[in-house]
Order: C-alpha cells, then structure tokens, then sequence
C-alpha cells in the first residue's frame, strides 16, 4: 500500500464510511481482483467491492466476512462484507443497483439479512424473483488463498465461496406463490448510477 492509500484506510473506520467511499468507486474493472488491486484500479463490481470491504473492516479490527447471494438463471448471483454491531447483521455491497445496497445493522440473524434483498432482487425484463440462498458467513481469514494482496485473478476464491454451504431461503413448493415485480418495481429497478 501507498502512504496515500493507507491514510484513505485509516479513516474509513466505520462500515458507513466504507460504503461511502464504495459508492464512489466505478462499476468495472477486472473480475475477481484482490482488495488491494481494486483499491489501486478504483474500479469494482460486487465481488471485488466485498473483498475491499472486508479488507477494510479487518484493518480496523474486524473479521473479514462475506455472504453470498445465489440467484435462480438468469439473474446473477452478489456477494456483500459482513459486520456485526452489538449482535446485529449489516452489509456493505458495491452495486450498480439501488435495491441491493447497503444494510444497516438491524438483522439479527443472517438469514434476515439476506432477506431484506429478496423483494427486489429480481429480472428487470420478466419481472422474475431470482434470489434463492444464502451462505454461511465466509471468513476471508480461514482461506489459503492471498486474497488482500495477490496480482493473480481469484477465480479460485470465488469457486470456493460458490460452493460453501448455502442455505434456501424458501421452499421449492413456494415458489409458485412468488409474485413477480409488478410493472412499476421493474421501471424503479431500471435505475442504475453507472450505466449498463
């Protein structure tokens, strides 16, 4: 790290400021970078915006922490950093998208938390409701893959968080009673800050 980017580092000490300066952070750039090469290219999508996150939160003492979000085809799936204040979940997310945002710590259990981006996770053309599970809380620090600094692309550490246990949200025999976002959700879901 730079002396320029190790003060940024030291004052976003909270999960707000992290998501502030998340926000300002172009949609792009390489897949699957580490938290120091994104933080170099100023640029990330949600993996590599999680992975900044969950940098920062363990540069000022936290655990490194992602949940991930898979959703049914041909939705993508998102990947957010865990933080945990006074026994409640929040989650900093970099997205292109309003709905899948940010998450203050109100949650007391990750399966809430995960809950709360159900209603608008969904296919802007269709209408569909795509998100389906969620995982365990993955800590960054128990993987033998150099996620804070390597030059190398981490597919790898994605395949891993991919197949770590999820949980479903639902049912499968609920599915037939979802709703689909009516017409104007799918108009409200159209808003996106760095274009398509």
């Amino acid at each position: 790290m730079s002396p320029e980017e190790r003060t940024i580092l030291k004052k976003l000490s909270t999960p707000i400021k992290i998501q502030d300066f998340l926000d300002t952070l172009e949609i792009g750039g390489a897949f699957y970078t580490s938290a120091l090469r994104t933080l170099h290219a100023r640029k990330a999508r949600c993996f590599e915006g999680a992975l900044l996150a969950a940098f920062i939160l363990s540069f000022h003492g936290e655990k490194p922490l992602l949940l991930d979000l898979k959703a049914a085809s041909p939705d993508f799936d998102h990947v957010v950093a865990l933080y945990r204040k006074n026994g409640y979940w929040g989650a900093v997310s970099k997205t292109n998208y309003v709905s899948l945002r940010f998450r203050d710590p109100v949650y007391k259990t990750i399966r809430e938390l995960a809950l709360s981006y159900f209603h608008e996770y969904f296919v802007n053309k269709t209408g569909k409701k795509t998100l389906r599970s969620y995982s365990k809380p993955f800590n960054l620090n128990k993987q033998k893959i150099d996620w804070i600094a390597s030059e190398k692309k981490l597919d790898d550490l994605a395949i891993v968080l991919d197949e770590s246990p999820h949980f479903p949200l639902f049912p499968k025999k609920n599915l037939k009673y979802i709703r689909k976002a009516d017409k104007m959700e799918r108009k409200a879901g159209e808003i996106v800050e760095w274009g398509d």
